[in-house]
């Protein structure tokens, strides 16, 4: 459930577009530095970032939905997580004054705070008063809107056995229903940018040109051109060229005749190290047959990353520039999370920005194209 278990984390923690995502923190990890000052502040950074790591409902939600009482102990656990994330940012701030980290952790601390208060920590609401920021408008006794979001997620879920683009078609058609009643509420908007991501092709384009009209949050706006921006490169010659970390010149350019996979990860990227076996997997067995992999990497340690493609025995070369999330690529093709894998056909064009699911069964079609 690699779309529909995130969607179900985010609707149930009421987390706002803006608070760190499960699947892309802003705050990605800190480069390494060989001073012991250096070396400790990084060490709280990254304290930072896991504390915004949202946890995820229990699996078993995937089949069933909560009772009252158990929804309602999930969201405290909740608000209990980003408040204390917002410590966490607090203390970074007030140890480290002179970090390049500062304005992002002061952003932090806002951003979890108003997530707490949301979540209903109520003796939260003075601090983040004095940060600032402003509580979310009141939701509807029992939360109307969250128990309607659950139920076209429930709805979804009932269609698993009939593949992932069933499930999205069929949870989008509850979300529009919920709009119908709730037609203010951003979470919502920000479920179908999401199934946009999962759906791709025309669906995608004209879901991301109705979030982006609406009357939303500049949050969703952006995330509504990212998507159209990504549409529009498909079929379309894909401009990729850099040195390597081992020294190798990639040029997309210079592979026609290859299908090339780029995938977009990075080693402190959970989801992304699950998938490699998948990854290494296609490539073992179509490499021989004309399949390329090139490595888009949002480490900001170079060691660190030539350390884990020696490890994990990653043939394929790697893209480093240490800008984590502000890397050239990830920049130009506005990708928002990780990890994300687009393929390349034969003749150098765009031609999948969703290579994860079924990635070999894809890479053979396009492989046996002339």
């Amino acid at each position: 459930m690699k779309i529909l278990t995130p969607l179900l984390a985010g609707l149930s923690l009421g987390f706002q577009i803006s608070v760190v995502s499960a699947q892309a923190p802003k705050n990605a990890e800190p480069a390494a530095a060989p001073a012991a000052a250096a070396s400790a502040e990084a060490e709280a950074w990254n304290a930072v970032r896991e504390a915004t790591k949202p946890p995820l409902p229990p699996s078993e939600w995937n089949d069933r939905k909560p009772t009252e009482a158990e929804y309602a102990a999930f969201r405290k656990r909740m608000g209990e997580a980003a408040a204390a994330a917002a410590d966490q940012a607090k203390a970074f701030a007030a140890k480290y004054p002179d970090s390049k980290r500062l304005d992002e952790a002061k952003e932090i601390r806002l951003s979890m705070l108003q997530a707490a208060v949301q979540l209903g920590v109520d003796d939260r609401k003075e601090e983040l008063a004095e940060l600032g920021g402003s509580a979310p408008s009141p939701r509807p006794s029992g939360d109307a809107f969250e128990a309607k979001m659950q139920a076209a997620m429930a709805a979804a879920m009932k269609l698993q056995s009939q593949g992932m683009e069933a499930m999205l078609l069929e949870f989008e058609k509850g979300v529009r229903e919920v709009l119908k009643e709730f037609p203010d509420r951003p979470e919502a908007y920000g479920a179908l940018l999401q199934i946009a991501e999962g759906l791709g092709g025309d669906k995608a384009a004209a879901i991301a040109k109705e979030v982006a009209a609406a009357d939303g949050p500049p949050e969703l706006k952006a995330m509504a051109t990212a998507i159209l921006k990504k549409q529009e490169m498909l079929g379309q010659p894909l401009d990729i060229q850099f040195t390597a970390i081992d020294g190798r010149d990639v040029s997309i350019a210079k592979l026609k005749g290859k299908v090339v996979l780029v995938d977009f990860w990075a080693t402190w990227c959970g989801p992304c190290v699950a998938e490699l076996p998948n990854v290494k997997a296609a490539y073992d067995k179509l490499n021989p047959k004309g399949f390329e992999i090139i490595g888009i990497s949002f480490d900001q340690d170079k060691e660190s990353l030539e350390s884990f493609v020696k490890k994990k025995s990653m043939a394929w070369p790697q893209f480093f520039d240490g800008e984590g999330w502000k890397n050239q690529f990830g920049q130009r093709f506005g990708i928002q999370g990780i990890p994300t894998m687009w393929l390349v056909d034969k003749q150098g064009k765009l031609r999948d920005l969703n290579a994860r699911e079924n990635l070999a069964e894809k890479v053979e079609k396009l492989l046996a194209e002339k």
